[in-house]
């Protein structure tokens, strides 16, 4: 594989030092991983995520305001 050009979420970085990063593989598909395991890698789709991430904000209280989700990373 090659390498992927990781990028950190926005909304990463508090005092713990959790972090979450995104990369775009060759083939289109979505990489997520955690600073604390960054060997452990979850692989999906623009549209699952994007699908994921609709439904969390959906089923949050207080929460059900209209989402506007982009997912991708420059490459």
């Amino acid at each position: 594989m090659s390498e992927l050009s990781w990028q950190k979420s926005s909304f990463s970085g508090g005092p713990e030092g959790n972090c979450l990063y995104i990369a775009t593989a060759p083939d289109g598909t979505l990489r997520l991983r955690e600073s604390d395991t960054p060997d452990l890698i979850l692989t999906t789709s623009p549209q699952s995520l994007v699908g994921l991430l609709r439904h969390a904000r959906a089923s949050t209280p207080g929460r059900r305001d209209r989402l506007t989700v982009r997912v991708g990373c420059a490459t």
